[in-house]
């Protein structure tokens, strides 16, 4: 089937896979310090390093939304060129990524003929994405239309899992998501709040446990409640530079699940900046969201 299949640079992905099913990225930007950087596919791991080593030094970082007008400039170039496309969005409870989307392609119905774009929200971000991602294109090979792929990710984004544990309380009290009060006790004690992303899209902490140990038990012990390997064998490990806990995560999840095909990605600095150095996240298709 003739179609392109384009996500957010936010996404988190195999870059083997990547490279081997040409999915398409909408370019973003975010500030480091007084420096803009313009993200055009999922950076190296090297930079990403580079990234959160200066988020440890304190060097502030932003981003920014994306307007209607950078999709149409962005969907413009399939629409001239007669390519359909499938566009994943960042989640709708996390972004106005999602609706900006859908309000360009209404913009470029008034001025082509021609525009069959599917802009599906992923309910969803970072590796969760991904997975939504590498079955899009394997939906595509084995020939479903491009409504019929809209249709099956648009029910299956609904079952995607995430579980994660943030390393720095304050990232978060600065998207709102936690109180001061909560960041600084939170922070002084060692607690490791453990958020979700909920049905509805949006975040959600659903635990706090002291220290490491206890925060990557708890993210291991979700797996095991409703993980649906009928749907796809893929599970995604997402980090912000925290690659020894990222493989810790990796060999406690082998050990209940010893034919998963894990993934372990760098954390796109796009997400980066609201979570902060250390992050560390599970994400697999469940029978359900819980």
């Amino acid at each position: 089937m003739d179609y392109s299949i384009l996500a957010d640079v936010s996404m988190d992905i195999d870059r083997e896979f990547m490279k081997n099913n040409e999915i398409d990225f909408v370019p973003m930007t975010y500030m480091l310090g007084e420096e803009s950087h313009r993200c055009e596919e999922p950076e190296s791991d090297e930079m990403m390093h580079e990234y959160y080593d200066k988020l440890r030094n304190k060097v502030a970082t932003r981003t920014s939304q994306i307007t209607p007008f950078h999709y149409v400039e962005v969907f413009k170039t399939y629409v001239e060129a007669h390519r359909p496309l499938i566009y994943l969005a960042l989640s709708s409870g996390l972004s106005t990524t999602y609706e900006s989307a859908l309000m360009a392609v209404t913009m470029l119905k008034e001025d082509y003929d021609d525009v069959r774009i599917e802009v599906v929200d992923s309910l969803g971000a970072t590796g969760g994405m991904g997975l939504l991602a590498e079955s899009a294109c394997e939906n595509r090979k084995r020939g479903m239309n491009i409504k019929e792929n809209a249709d099956w990710l648009r029910e299956y984004a609904g079952k995607v899992n995430y579980w994660f544990k943030v390393e720095d309380l304050m990232y978060l009290m600065r998207g709102g998501r936690v109180s001061a009060a909560t960041a600084v006790v939170g922070t002084a004690l060692g607690i490791k709040p453990i958020l979700t992303i909920r049905p509805d899209g949006k975040l959600d902490t659903v635990a706090k446990k002291r220290g490491n140990r206890q925060a990557m038990h708890y993210i291991v012990e979700q797996i095991e409640r409703n993980f649906d390997p009928s749907v796809s064998n893929s599970v995604y490990i997402c980090c912000a530079d925290c690659k020894k806990d990222a493989e810790q995560l990796k060999e406690e999840v082998l050990r209940k699940y010893p034919k998963l095909n894990i993934h372990i990605t760098m954390l796109s600095p796009i997400i980066g900046a609201h979570t902060g150095p250390d992050m560390l996240s599970l994400i697999y298709y469940g029978t359900d969201r819980v």
